[in-house]
């Protein structure tokens, strides 16, 4: 998912959500709250910033057709041919190449073929519309948004790796950005230039999500896996005994990192066994029912599963809550609910726009 996005970075889309949204992630979704409006950590508990912009495109199915057989699509008189969707087509196919296999090659064609013309569409009627109002920017501006975009890169990812692997350049990277940059404020005038949520919008927010809020239960756990193969037997009670040794080695002292890298099946016995906040629902029953119930630093009775023999002991058990709506929340709620209205009066705005145009598109492939 996250290549994808990396992939489209330099389209409009992207542009639209660096600069109108206020920042990229890794989710695609629609403009909603999260099921989950926390993060499994009692330290970092936030609203997530994954809310990315989803707008409708415009409706190609139900345009009426082109005739001319070398136009793809027109809105309102500029044109786009298929000669520059075959050269667009190919420029994204020699990005993707590593990534299609080659019996998805003509499905990725034709969704490519669909996400360009409705690109198309939205650029045009955006620009001209920008155009009509004359809708101007600064240098200043275009900085402001490249530095933005660098923050929201990975590490290690730059800004010249993006614009390499999309096969463009600076000046067009900046083209991008001062679209963008111009629609933003395009949205921005139709709500009056304000976004900011009020206090109240926000504790009402708050208390009709309380559920979004919740931290589940959680223990800090690490063990020590004996693995076991059912079909063995005889196998099975060695493994059963070695892990009964190995607790009482435990009890009697021993260091429990130290065992766990020395004699645990799991990848985990490389942190000496540790596996980190576990919420409820994510391991085997057995398990977990003895990791929930087990008193802090005990060493647990051995715990058999599909998986093996298990010595667990817990280190940490925090107690199921509820965020409180303290000012890291709040401040997250607010961006969350910015980052809806804006997206909101951009749905709107192409929706109009799309209303009063005349788009006509071809039905060639």
């Amino acid at each position: 998912m996250k290549n994808r996005i990396y992939r489209n970075i330099i389209f409009i889309f992207t542009c639209l959500v660096i600069l109108v949204i206020g920042g990229c992630n890794s989710k695609e979704e629609k403009p909603k709250v999260d099921k989950t409006l926390h993060q499994n950590s009692e330290e970092k508990q936030s609203v997530p910033q994954s809310v990315t912009q989803s707008v409708a495109p415009a409706d190609s199915s139900s345009a009426p057709s082109v005739k001319s057989s070398g136009i793809v699509a027109e809105v309102d008189g500029t044109k786009l041919t298929q000669a520059k969707l075959d050269k667009e087509i190919s420029n994204k196919l020699v990005v993707l190449k590593d990534h299609v296999p080659a019996d998805r090659l003509q499905q990725v064609k034709t969704e490519l073929r669909g996400k360009l013309i409705d690109e198309f569409i939205l650029r045009t009627l955006l620009t001209n519309e920008v155009n009509r109002q004359k809708i101007s920017f600064t240098e200043k501006d275009v900085t402001e948004a490249i530095d933005k975009l660098k923050a929201t890169l990975p590490s290690g990812v730059t800004i010249e790796d993006i614009m390499e692997k999309n096969r463009t350049s600076e000046e067009e990277m900046r083209k991008e950005i001062r679209l963008g940059i111009r629609i933003n404020k395009l949205v921005l005038s139709t709500i009056g230039g304000e976004v900011k949520p009020k206090e109240k919008e926000i504790a009402e927010f708050y208390q009709k999500n309380k559920e979004k809020f919740k931290i589940p239960e959680t223990v800090h756990v690490r063990h020590i896996l004996i693995a076991k193969n059912p079909e063995d037997d005889d196998k099975a009670k060695v493994n059963k005994k070695k892990a009964e040794d190995l607790r009482k080695k435990l009890l009697a002292g021993s260091d429990f990192a130290e065992l766990a890298r020395k004699n645990s099946d799991c990848p985990s016995k490389e942190n000496g066994g540790d596996l980190g906040m576990i919420p409820r629902g994510q391991m085997v029953k057995p398990f977990e029912d003895a990791a929930f119930s087990q008193e802090k630093d005990a060493i647990g009775p051995v715990v058999e599963t599909d998986f093996g023999y298990h010595i667990i002991q817990v280190l940490k058990h925090n107690a199921p809550k509820t965020m409180s709506l303290d000012k890291k929340t709040k401040e997250n709620i607010a961006s969350f609910l910015e980052r809806e209205k804006l997206q909101e009066a951009f749905a709107a705005l192409v929706e109009k726009l799309k209303a009063k145009a005349t788009i006509v598109v071809s039905g060639q492939q």
